[in-house]
């Protein structure tokens, strides 16, 4: 079953177009993952699906409805967004923050209800901040924060969790424990996720299908090992890659530019 299709979709700013005549599908209840070089379209599409930009022509579907059509505080009950730059006061608290993701669930002039203390507890839980809920974002270190965005989605109860780059800027520790909490939340609470990642690794590890877009049009996409060839990573990033199996997965060695000229 698809959660999300995408029908001739184009989107762009003003008169640039960024991504051109998209068709896809995105499987429900996997972990979907957006891969391609740098300014191939991955924040702009995902940008689209989380109803941040609307397209110029064609249609997004969400559960067989279009996005466009769908309120915005009915859509932020189906899917949480978490996008690639998250800037708020320091002097908040990690568990202030999280209390945002309750906002689509609260009606005017009324506090926390016992299911919103419940469902904050919870994604404390799950992204393991217990310990960390009274300190304040400027104190905490740039994976503890990550996780903090994380948490608030989480707290959002949506079926479906976007993110964008969710491991910019975090060292290999706190990047592993960002993709350790998403696959998590895939596998143990069913939630459906959509993601950019830039490192292919990660994306292969973590992830149940990939989607590699380039200038604006999906050059590949499936299983990881549909994916992850050395000929798609040729064709898509340029690259001469080695890869190597690690336990049923394709990741990459190690790789060169490619360099077409010197091809016989």
């Amino acid at each position: 079953m698809n959660l999300i299709e995408t029908q001739a979709v184009s989107i762009g700013y003003t008169d640039k177009a960024i991504i051109n005549n998209l068709s896809i599908n995105i499987p429900k209840g996997q972990i979907t993952t957006l891969i391609g070089p740098n300014g191939s379209g991955k924040s702009t599409f995902i940008r689209a699906l989380a109803h941040l930009l609307k397209p110029t022509t064609g249609v997004i579907l969400l559960d067989q409805e279009n996005i466009q059509t769908i309120k915005t505080k009915t859509l932020a009950k189906k899917m949480a967004v978490l996008p690639q730059t998250n800037q708020t006061a320091n002097d908040l608290s990690v568990e202030e923050l999280v209390n945002f993701g309750r906002l689509p669930y609260r009606r005017p002039l009324t506090g926390l209800t016992t299911t919103d203390h419940e469902k904050i507890e919870w994604a404390l839980t799950q992204a393991s901040l217990q310990a960390l809920r009274h300190r304040t974002l400027s104190t905490l270190s740039g994976g503890q924060r990550q996780r903090a965005w994380i948490a608030m989605a989480i707290a959002q109860d949506t079926e479906t969790i976007i993110l964008d780059e969710p491991t910019t800027y975090l060292d290999l520790p706190h990047q592993l424990d960002v993709m350790l909490l998403v696959k998590r939340l895939n596998e143990q609470s069913h939630r459906t996720i959509i993601m950019a990642l830039h490192d292919l690794n990660h994306a292969a590890r973590f992830s149940d299908y990939l989607i590699a877009i380039k200038k604006g049009q999906v050059k590949a996409q499936g299983s990881v090992s549909e994916v992850m060839t050395a000929d798609n990573l040729k064709a898509i990033f340029n690259i001469n890659a080695t890869l190597v199996d690690y336990q049923g997965t394709p990741l990459i060695l190690t790789y060169d530019h490619y360099q077409e000229d010197q091809q016989s």
